[in-house]
C-alpha cells in the first residue's frame, strides 16, 4: 500500500547530490530488508561517485539483559557518530532502530557525563517512524534534530482529530490494547486490586491524547497509518466488486456469507488491480502494473523542541515519474539543520574539494572519494571544483597564473611600433646612411689610386649590396604577409651572396695581382674585370638557383605559432622547407669560408698593396656572427627568432663595411698624402 519502495533509493541519491554529500555513513537494521537496502544502495552510490565510509548493522535487540553485547554496540555506534568527516548518515530500519540508537546515545551521556553535540544529519527512509516508548519517554529526539525523512504522503480523513479526542478506555468491556497503551503513554495505572503497580498515579480515563508529546503519540495521521487506512478501504472495494460480479443471477444475501468463508486471499488480486476510488480524505487511490500504490514520497524535515515534541515540515517531493535527474524537488532554504551547524549546509566529504587550478590525485588503497589535490601541469587549467583531469585552453587562449581560467592571446609579431623593432629599424637606417656616405666618398674620389686599386667596380658593387643588406631587415619588421614571406629570406640570401661573392672576387684578385707582377707570370691575362664579374656572377647564380628551387618546391608562407609563446600567438613566416633554408645559409657560409681562406693565405703580401688582411678580419667577423646565429636561432621562439636574424644581418654587414672600407675612408679623408700611386706601390 506504500509507493514503490525502490524509488526512494533514487530520492536518497538525488538528495546527496543536491547537497554534494559524497562521504556518508549507512546504518541499517540487521534484517533481510536491511541487507537488500545496503546491496542496492551501494551500487547506486558507486554509479553516482558517492562513497560510504562505513555500514553498520544494528541487531534487533529486545532487552538490555545482555550487558556486554549492548556495551559493545554502544562503543561501535559512538565511534560512528564521532567520525569527523561524515556529516550525513543514512538510516534504514524500523522504529526500534531509532529507539536503540537513542538509547545508545543516552547511555553514553550517562556513563561519560558527555555533552557532545553530534554533528550529523540523518537521512531516514520511509520505513521508520520517530517514536519513543517505555522508559525512553523523557529523552526526546534532539539527536535527530534537522533529520531529513523520506515519508509516505498522508492526509487526515475528515473528523480524524475529533475522533482521537473522543477516544477513552472502555471500562465496561475488556480492551487490553487500549488500556495497556493508556497506562504506558500517561504513566499511570488502572485500579486493579489483584496486581501491584509502580505507577505514580491512577488512570482516570479522562486524560487527553493531544497532551502527549509527538514522540509518544502524533495527532496527525502518519504515512504508515494512512497506508493501513487505504488498505482497509481497498480491500473493502475489492470485496464489493468481487461479490457484485458473483451476485448476478442469484440472491446476494443468501450466498454472501458462504462466499466470504471460502474466499482465498489470491482471489482478490485481480480485483485490487482494477479498482480505483477516492478515499474520505479526497485522494484518488489506484495501483500500478507492479501492484503498488501509484505516487511518490514526501521529503520531510524534523524540527525538535525543548519540550520533547517535534514537528514535521514538508520541504520537498519525490516523483519517480519525472525525467531522470529531476525526480527530486527540494526547497533547501526551508530546511532547519541541526543547531551545531548554525543553519549552514553541512559538509560531508572525505577531504576538502580541489579548487579550480587543481586536479584530483587518487590515494592508493583508499576509496575513490578520498583523494589529494595536485596543481594543474604547465599549460593546462581546471575551471571547476573536483576535476579529475586538467585540460588545455583553446589555441587562441592561454592559462592564467592560477591555472583556473583561460586568457585570450594577443597576435604578436615584430613591428616598428615596439622598442625592439624601433631599435633594429633605427640601426638598419643608420647603417644605410653610413653606407651611402661611404659610397658617395668613393664616387667623389673615383680617380684616386686608393679607389682604383683592387677593382673599384667590385668596391661599388660591394657597397651597393651592403646598402641593400642593411635595407633587407625592413622586410622583417612588419606583419608577415604572403608577399613579405616570399621575398624576405630569398632577398636576404641573394643580396648577401652577392656581397660575399664580391669579397671573394676582391680577395682572389689581390692574390692574383701580386703573383702576376712576378717576371714571366702568365696570370696577367686573368687579372681584370672579366674574372671579377665571372666570380661574382657565378657564385650569386648558384644562390639564386637554390632560392628558385626553394620557392618552387616549398615557398615560405604566413603562419600562426601557438606553441612558442604562452601568452601570445606569434604571426610569423613559416620557412616552408627548413632543409632548403639551411642549404641557402650553408652556401652563404661556404662562400664566406672560401673568402676567409683565400684572404688568410694572402695576408702576408706587401701591406701597401694588399687589403687581404682587412678582408681576413672582416670575414672572421662575418663567419663568427653566422656560426653563432645557428644555435641562437634554433633556441629562440616567437618574434625573438626574427630579431636574432635581423641582428645577425646587421652585425655581419657592418663587419664587412667597417673592416674593409673604414681604413680606406680614413686615408681618403684624413691622410690624403697617402692616397698616391707611389705610396701604394711601396713595399715594406
Amino acid at each position: 500500500m506504500a509507493p514503490y519502495e525502490d524509488s526512494q533509493f533514487i530520492g536518497i541519491i538525488r538528495l546527496l547530490q543536491h547537497f554534494e554529500w559524497m562521504w556518508i555513513g549507512v546504518v541499517v537494521d540487521c534484517t533481510n530488508g536491511g541487507e537488500h537496502f545496503v546491496q542496492v544502495l551501494e551500487e547506486l552510490l558507486s554509479q553516482n561517485e558517492i562513497c560510504s565510509a562505513f555500514t553498520k548493522s544494528i541487531p534487533q535487540l529486545a532487552s538490555l539483559d545482555d550487558v556486554d553485547k549492548f556495551s559493545h554496540l554502544l562503543s561501535e555506534l559512538y565511534e560512528i557518530f564521532t567520525n569527523s568527516k561524515v556529516s550525513a548518515l543514512i538510516m534504514y530500519g524500523e522504529s526500534l532502530t531509532i529507539s536503540w540508537i537513542r538509547t545508545a546515545q543516552f547511555m553514553h551521556d550517562l556513563r561519560d557525563n558527555s555533552t557532545t553535540s553530534f554533528r550529523k544529519v540523518w537521512i531516514v527512509t520511509a520505513q521508520i517512524d520517530f517514536i519513543l516508548k517505555g522508559f525512553q519517554h523523557g529523552w526526546g529526539l534532539q539527536l535527530f534534530q534537522g533529520a531529513i525523512s523520506v515519508t509516505i504522503p498522508s492526509k487526515d480523513p475528515p473528523e480524524f482529530r475529533d475522533f482521537l479526542q473522543r477516544v477513552k478506555p472502555n471500562w465496561n468491556q475488556e480492551d487490553g490494547f487500549l488500556k495497556a497503551f493508556w497506562e504506558q503513554a500517561f504513566d499511570c495505572s488502572f485500579a486493579d486490586l489483584t496486581s501491584p503497580t509502580t505507577a505514580n498515579e491512577l488512570c482516570t480515563g479522562e486524560e487527553k491524547l493531544e497532551n502527549l508529546p509527538a514522540p509518544q503519540f502524533e495527532m496527525d495521521m502518519t504515512g504508515h497509518s494512512y497506508s493501513i487506512y487505504n488498505a482497509v478501504h481497498a480491500v473493502a472495494h475489492a470485496l464489493h466488486t468481487m461479490m457484485s460480479s458473483r451476485s448476478k443471477g442469484r440472491d446476494l444475501m443468501q450466498n454472501k456469507k458462504a462466499d466470504l468463508q471460502k474466499l482465498q486471499p489470491w482471489q482478490l488480486h485481480s480485483f485490487l488491480l482494477s479498482i480505483s476510488f477516492n478515499n474520505a480524505a479526497g485522494e484518488a487511490v489506484s495501483f500500478s502494473d507492479k501492484r503498488v500504490l501509484k505516487g511518490g514520497f514526501d521529503i520531510m524535515n524534523l524540527v525538535t523542541f525543548s519540550n520533547f515534541s517535534f514537528k514535521r515540515v514538508k520541504v520537498g517531493r519525490l516523483d519517480p515519474k519525472s525525467p531522470e535527474g529531476k525526480e527530486l524537488t527540494l526547497n533547501g532554504d526551508a530546511i532547519v539543520w541541526p543547531r551545531v551547524f548554525n543553519q549552514v549546509i553541512p559538509i560531508s566529504l572525505c577531504n576538502e574539494r580541489c579548487r579550480p587550478g587543481y586536479q584530483k590525485r587518487r590515494r592508493e588503497g583508499e576509496k575513490f572519494c578520498c583523494y589529494d589535490c595536485a596543481p594543474c601541469p604547465e599549460g593546462k587549467i581546471s575551471n571547476q571544483t573536483d576535476m579529475n583531469e586538467c585540460f588545455r585552453c583553446p589555441e587562441d587562449q592561454y592559462p592564467n597564473k592560477g591555472r583556473n581560467s583561460c586568457i585570450p592571446r594577443l597576435i604578436q609579431f615584430l613591428s616598428y611600433e615596439e622598442p625592439l623593432g624601433i631599435s633594429l629599424a633605427s640601426a638598419a637606417l643608420s647603417f644605410v646612411l653610413i653606407t651611402a656616405l661611404v659610397l658617395s666618398i668613393f664616387l667623389k674620389h673615383n680617380d684616386t689610386p686608393l679607389v682604383r686599386a683592387n677593382n673599384r667596380g667590385l668596391s661599388y658593387m660591394l657597397l651597393v649590396s651592403l646598402l641593400l643588406c642593411f635595407l633587407s631587415p625592413l622586410l622583417f619588421l612588419r606583419q608577415p604577409g604572403q608577399v613579405t614571406c616570399l621575398l624576405r629570406q630569398p632577398a636576404f640570401a641573394i643580396i648577401f651572396s652577392v656581397a660575399v661573392s664580391c669579397v671573394l672576387a676582391k680577395t682572389a684578385l689581390v692574390s692574383l695581382a701580386f703573383r702576376a707582377t712576378k717576371p714571366g707570370s702568365r696570370l696577367k691575362n686573368w687579372v681584370g674585370k672579366t674574372l671579377a664579374h665571372c666570380i661574382t656572377l657565378t657564385c650569386s647564380s648558384v644562390q639564386a638557383g637554390l632560392c628558385a628551387m626553394w620557392l618552387a618546391s616549398a615557398p615560405p608562407f604566413p603562419d600562426l605559432d601557438s606553441d612558442s609563446v604562452t601568452e601570445a600567438i606569434v604571426l610569423q613566416c613559416n620557412e616552408g622547407s627548413v632543409p632548403l633554408f639551411f642549404c641557402v645559409l650553408s652556401y652563404m657560409g661556404l662562400l664566406a669560408l672560401a673568402s676567409f681562406t683565400v684572404a688568410f693565405l694572402a695576408r702576408r703580401l706587401p701591406d701597401s698593396f694588399n687589403e687581404a688582411k682587412f678582408i681576413t678580419f672582416s670575414m672572421l667577423v662575418f663567419c663568427s656572427v653566422w656560426v653563432s646565429f645557428v644555435p641562437t636561432y634554433l633556441s629562440t621562439r616567437g618574434k625573438d627568432t626574427v630579431a636574432v636574424e635581423i641582428f645577425s644581418i646587421l652585425s655581419s654587414a657592418a663587419g664587412l663595411l667597417g673592416c674593409i672600407f673604414a681604413p680606406k675612408c680614413y686615408i681618403i679623408l684624413l691622410r690624403p698624402e697617402m692616397n698616391c700611386r707611389d705610396q701604394l706601390m711601396r713595399k715594406n
